[in-house]
């Protein structure tokens, strides 16, 4: 049986309500809670450090997902996971040392993730797939939200389950409650427009990001708020 996962997205939340913000989201069903985290070099925006993530740990037990949008992210990946990140995200091109810093998330007690921003090709994970749990594949061009989701996605999504059958695939950008259920149901990312979900159905604008492990065509019916694609 196969499901979908949503994980909200704080950079859509109102930060002056972060904590009603989250357990809102944990309310409407959300699977985790995902922070954005970016430098203003990497990417042109500027947004969440460690207390951030360490302020929502305090208001969730759900495990917190930070996704680091910043360049040298090894220098920053002790901060993370001891403010009480679940699984830290970093990008393929951020970082000269992958391998290095994949292991060093982990050797920290947090699972290891890779984001690949959309004009990288899926080729550069062969090596690095045994070696963490998920990759992102952003379906717009990082730093905002908002954005207009890039229409050959899918194929890229495609020739990645292709190479890593079993790994779980994240989906970041461009996704929003019209645009995820006409979309294959492999994924887990949907940018948020902002609403605030009161019920899982309500929380799909509020969405970041929808999820996979194994399923390469859709399975039937609606994207929920509490499923996820994946092999038992």
């Amino acid at each position: 049986m196969t499901r979908i996962e949503v994980v909200p997205s704080i950079l859509s939340a109102d930060v002056s309500r972060l904590g009603d913000q989250v357990r809102e989201a944990v309310a409407a069903g959300a699977d985790r809670i995902q922070v954005d985290v970016m430098d203003g070099h990497f990417v042109p925006n500027l947004t969440f450090g460690p207390l951030v993530v360490e302020a929502v740990r305090k208001v969730t037990d759900l495990p917190i997902e930070a996704h680091l949008m910043i360049e040298n992210p090894e220098l920053f990946i002790e901060a993370f996971a001891k403010s009480g990140a679940s699984l830290i995200e970093v990008q393929v091109e951020a970082t000269r040392s992958l391998y290095r810093t994949v292991q060093a998330i982990k050797e920290l007690g947090a699972d290891a993730g890779v984001a690949i921003n959309p004009a990288t090709s899926v080729e550069t994970l062969r090596e690095i797939i045994p070696y963490i749990v998920l990759v992102n594949v952003m379906t717009v061009e990082p730093g905002f939200g908002g954005q207009k989701f890039i229409v050959h996605s899918p194929d890229k999504i495609r020739r990645l389950r292709a190479i890593a059958p079993d790994i779980e695939i994240e989906v970041d950008g461009g996704i929003d409650a019209q645009t995820a259920p006409s979309r294959p149901c492999w994924w887990r990312a949907a940018r948020s427009s902002g609403t605030k979900p009161a019920s899982p159905q309500a929380s799909r604008p509020f969405a970041k990001r929808l999820s996979s492990n194994k399923s390469t065509s859709p399975p039937r019916g609606e994207v929920g708020a509490q499923r996820r694609v994946g092999a038992n």
